[in-house]
């Protein structure tokens, strides 16, 4: 086992890249072995895999180093991401978790795979994560024998059971619902919920392929939905497509996309004064709508496990991202599932709100999709921080500054809408968007900030 380990798998939220080249026996004994020693010895740990054909050789890698770092391995089989983190919070014939880790490559393209890791019912993320890296870096040449050994659990029938019970009161629900799993990971529970409710719904793509032969399995991404669309227009009446390890998705009505950032306004009119967490890409209409209706509006980083921790740190009831990462704590236990994101946007037609009609009445503005600039790792981070000091003085012909926000890169709110630039976590890129009441000034001010990261560029 000689391979070299690459320092760029281990990323802000979670451990991700292609398999055999990056991910492999060498890389993957050590950060099963690493992470045992950080869990602690003898501690539980649960592990789920997706649909990819690679998964369960990557399981039985992982399980080796957990063993050798004298760990207790619990294998769950091939399960949705929401499925592994609700292993956390059961208990196995009087056992309970430690930790568990879910390999998954998410909506990555198939030749990826990657671990998101859950200890003590928190992400173990960012510097936990670079410093597990440096430690597997400094230790390459260290030998971990194979040991599978391993208890089978199943966490599927307990999250079934009690997602039907939870909704109950939906069982016979009138209208005609569309899904589309994309070959991903969704149906190792969604149909056994669904049928047990007496749902009427039409399937697409439920089988697991981790080769994903239908369509990519990002729900975020327009093309993504062309075939749930033409199928809700011709025989349903509300639809939802998950991403490859289900814990994204999407909402679509026969009038609207209905974005991660409109579905917490939803979700919010149902909740008591509640607290909700939005990311930094979120639109200012949820932010001023949430406190025009009496809740508490937060602004905070992009990221499955920023939005975790600032959940717990605030109490919150919601976080969304606009991708669709949605997270409840009202009623659950705070993590991103987009099977009870489902049914809770379920119970709110069957509690008589009108999904379209709420959209309809949001004030109107024009938001550009994300739009990426390509640069480099070591660049990213001082792009942004030289964009900072523009902006203490920025140019003559510069739409007027309201204030700044820089939880998470650069929000830079106009008198009629924002511009955002922020270094992803994750690719070499700078991630911006921007929302305008008026089209024209969308534009102009991507055309703005467009030129002012060319100048930060330029300077560094």
């Amino acid at each position: 086992m000689t391979a070299m380990i690459e320092k760029s798998i281990f990323r802000e939220y979670d451990i991700r890249g292609i398999f055999e080249k990056e991910l492999n026996e060498t890389s993957v004994k050590l950060i099963g072995y690493y992470l045992g020693q950080k869990i602690g010895g003898d501690k539980v740990v649960a592990i789920g895999y997706d649909a990819r054909s690679h998964s369960p050789i990557l399981r039985d890698y992982l399980t080796s180093g957990l063993n050798a770092a004298g760990c207790k391995v619990l294998d769950m089989g091939m399960v949705a991401t929401p499925v592994n983190y609700y292993s956390n919070y059961i208990d196995f014939d009087g056992m309970t978790t430690d930790a568990s880790i879910m390999i998954t490559g998410s909506h990555n393209p198939s030749e990826y795979n990657g671990f998101k890791i859950t200890v003590d019912q928190s992400p173990f993320f960012g510097e936990d994560i670079y410093a597990l890296g440096d430690e597997i870096l400094s230790h390459q040449d260290l030998v971990i024998k194979d040991n599978t050994t391993k208890t089978d659990i199943d966490v599927r029938t307990p999250y079934i059971n009690f997602m039907v019970k939870e909704f109950a009161h939906l069982k016979n629900f009138p209208q005609k619902i569309v899904i589309d799993a994309g070959n991903g990971v969704a149906d190792t529970v969604i149909t056994d919920i669904f049928d047990a409710l007496n749902f009427h719904y039409t399937g697409l793509y439920l089988e697991p392929d981790g080769t994903f032969p239908n369509h990519h399995p990002d729900p975020s991404v327009e093309k993504n939905l062309a075939d749930i669309k033409a199928t809700l227009e011709k025989e349903g009446d509300i639809a939802f497509a998950y991403d490859g390890d289900a814990d994204r998705i999407a909402v679509l009505t026969h009038k609207h996309n209905i974005k991660g950032d409109q579905m917490a306004l939803l979700y919010a009119m149902k909740m008591q004064n509640p607290t909700v967490i939005g990311e930094v890409k979120c639109s200012q209409v949820m932010y001023d709508e949430l406190e025009r209706r009496g809740a508490k509006a937060i602004m905070y980083k992009t990221g499955h496990s920023n939005l975790k921790v600032k959940m717990k740190e605030t109490n919150a009831d919601l976080a969304c991202e606009v991708s669709g990462h949605i997270f409840f704590k009202n009623r659950y236990f705070g993590y991103d599932d987009a099977i009870y994101a489902t049914l809770r946007m379920l119970e709110l037609i069957h509690d008589g709100i009108d999904l379209d009609k709420e959209i309809d009445a949001l004030p109107t503005v024009f938001s550009t999709e994300e739009i990426k600039v390509e640069t480099t790792e070591e660049e990213k981070f001082s792009i942004i921080d030289k964009v900072k000091e523009l902006l203490v003085n920025p140019p003559a012909d510069f739409p007027k500054i309201l204030n700044i926000i820089d939880v998470d890169g650069v929000r830079i709110n106009f008198e009629k809408g924002w511009g955002l630039v922020r270094a992803s976590n994750t690719t070499p890129v700078l991630v911006t968007r921007f929302e305008s009441t008026d089209a024209a000034l969308a534009k102009e001010y991507e055309f703005k900030v467009n030129a002012l990261i060319a100048q930060a560029k330029s300077l560094l």
